[in-house]
């Protein structure tokens, strides 16, 4: 291949990423707060998804659209465990971002389309590892690990990642370590429809404070009930504070987090069998998991 031959290869390749930012920034939003700089996408008309983790808790939010135009914005809803979050704008907005579950393959190109003070902004890299469904620190089930290899900028958090053709792999965030992770579409679709209409996403509720445990003879750990919440789930179930939980539905306890992460949306209503320990003694008590009251 000549020289000439190559440079055009290469200027085509750079005019069709070029292209794709452009044609996928026409979506992409500036979400600015007193203390933070991020990125949104439309989702639908008037409605902007956006990173979670990237929003200050409170004070007022105001996005920049692709027009250049500066509108106020309201939360719909949060979701801290997914890292998704839902704004409404009243203004004018274009068509939401074409969320069409692209299939991700490791070793394929992405980019990262942010925006910052109302213009696009891009970071390319490829794939670098696609997994299946896994639970976040918090609890969120998210539909696919995706992990990309690029230099997501702290402005271009909350924005859309694509692949070569344009196609939404998901929302551009930082995972553990600052590392690059896309929260898939189909994830965003359940997570900010359930936002829309209910403002929240429901979580399981035990009313018990707890704390990781050793139990004796190296028989693993427990978790150690440091509260219960009067009314609640394991009040009504006749748990007591000092009670070890042992095991959890037949299974051993791995710890606070490991119970923690079982009380997802779905958990809300199920009754579990729990195992513990009172005073060193057996005990066996049935919880009917309660849904998470608002803080």
């Amino acid at each position: 291949m000549s020289d000439i031959t190559a440079a055009s290869s290469l200027q085509n390749l750079s005019d069709a990423f070029a292209e794709v930012v452009g044609r996928t920034a026409r979506s992409i939003v500036a979400v600015h707060t007193a203390r933070s700089r991020s990125s949104g996408f439309f989702w639908r008309p008037g409605l902007i998804v956006t990173a979670d983790e990237a929003l200050a808790e409170d004070g007022d939010i105001a996005v920049v659209l692709p027009s250049g135009e500066s509108a106020a914005a309201t939360v719909v809803g949060r979701d801290p465990t997914t890292d998704v979050a839902l704004l409404r704008v009243a203004s004018a907005s274009p068509a939401g971002a074409a969320l069409d579950d692209a299939s991700a393959s490791v070793g394929a190109l992405a980019l990262a389309i942010g925006a910052q003070n109302g213009a696009p902004t891009a970071a390319f890299g490829a794939i670098a590892f696609v997994g299946g469904p896994w639970r976040s620190l918090r609890g969120g089930e998210i539909d696919a690990r995706i992990e990309l290899d690029l230099d997501l900028r702290r402005a271009g958090e909350g924005g859309l990642a694509v692949d070569a053709a344009g196609r939404a792999l998901g929302m551009a965030v930082f995972g553990p370590r600052r590392r690059a992770l896309a929260i898939p579409t189909k994830t965003i679709e359940r997570v900010a429809a359930k936002l829309e209409t209910h403002g929240r996403i429901a979580r399981g509720y035990l009313g018990l404070g707890l704390q990781t445990t050793k139990l004796d003879a190296g028989a693993g750990v427990g978790a150690m009930v440091m509260s219960v919440d009067a009314g609640g789930p394991g009040a009504a179930a006749a748990i007591r504070q000092g009670d070890v939980i042992v095991r959890w539905n037949g299974e051993p306890v791995q710890g606070v987090r490991a119970l923690l992460r079982a009380l997802g949306p779905e958990s809300v209503g199920r009754m579990v069998d729990v195992s513990l320990l009172r005073g060193g003694e057996a005990r066996e008590a049935v919880v009917t998991i309660g849904e998470r009251p608002d803080a």
